[in-house]
């Protein structure tokens, strides 16, 4: 009798282990949020899609968060035009002296430079995995917050302006992580941040990130531990791959412990073919549940 009720008791808190309990990460409306943003158009700076999406983006933290910041600012490209961008804060428990930050970036590309065909390379990319990939898994972690408070406090940014510009030349890119690192609050240090990009693709498999595991390896190692105790190891590989230029480089400039979850061997990386059918609600799903994992 005693080995049945041990088992059972094992059985219970298994059932109850922290990475189960709560509510879980609904890949249906990650899957929808992606599905959103796209139909307002290519997420460019100074355009109507653009001002649209990001008062949508707005409207859901309204429905989910605790406190809301919105940091607004300009910036003037080399070719002297002048972009109206924001950043959206979403904080849950406010209040709290812990904190997690994560992120992702909703603005999309203006133009397509790895596209096949010449005569595409002037056309804006949807955006699909490139951004609202991002925005999709942490609005679909809000939502999941909202019913059940994390146990740290959690900031939840969108950062705009990742990519407009020339990243061989780094101008008039990481415009939003910038100017949110050159601006943080006062005393502002979470325990670790983790950058969402481009996580939605079909064939998901993601690397560590150079610059992450070079300047953030206690965060990494963290990350992909709660990966593998969720079965997703096949997914989040133990392997270091290609250092990408993104935007938790800012941040890590800035003294915050940022790494960047991202798989960068993606084909339709800046083309037009960057579009929803692209994107995997099981990856959303798998990306999702490490996030919301990273906070319970």
């Amino acid at each position: 009798m005693r080995s049945i009720a041990y088992v059972i008791i094992s059985c219970v808190f298994a059932a109850c282990s922290p990475a189960e309990a709560g509510p879980q990460f609904d890949q249906q409306s990650a899957l929808q949020y992606v599905e959103r943003q796209l139909a307002f158009g290519p997420r460019v700076p100074n355009t109507e899609a653009h001002r649209q999406t990001g008062d949508w983006i707005l409207e859901r933290l309204q429905a989910t968060a605790d406190t809301i910041e919105v940091q607004e600012f300009t910036h003037v490209t080399v070719d002297d035009d002048t972009l109206a961008l924001r950043n959206f804060i979403g904080r849950f428990r406010p209040e709290a002296t812990e904190r997690v930050l994560l992120l992702a970036h909703w603005d999309s590309r203006p133009y397509s430079e790895k596209a096949q065909n010449l005569g595409d390379r002037d056309l804006p990319v949807p955006g699909a995995n490139d951004g609202a990939s991002g925005v999709a898994v942490l609005l679909a972690v809000a939502d999941q917050l909202a019913l059940e408070p994390p146990i740290y406090g959690v900031d939840l940014l969108f950062v705009d302006g990742e990519d407009y510009g020339d990243f061989i030349e780094d101008k008039d890119v990481l415009l939003g992580s910038r100017y949110f690192a050159a601006n943080l609050p006062e005393g502002y240090q979470p325990l670790f941040a983790v950058l969402f990009d481009m996580v939605g693709d079909r064939d998901l498999r993601i690397q560590q990130e150079w610059h992450s595991a070079q300047r953030a390896p206690e965060v990494v190692e963290r990350v992909w531990r709660r990966a593998d105790q969720l079965g997703h190891d096949d997914v989040f590989v133990d392997q270091v791959g290609a250092a990408v230029t993104d935007d938790h480089l800012p941040l890590l400039d800035a003294g915050i412990r940022a790494i960047n979850v991202i798989d960068f061997e993606y084909p339709y990386h800046h083309t037009p073919q960057d579009t929803l059918d692209k994107v995997s609600a099981e990856s959303l799903r798998i990306v999702g549940e490490v996030a919301l994992a990273l906070v319970r």
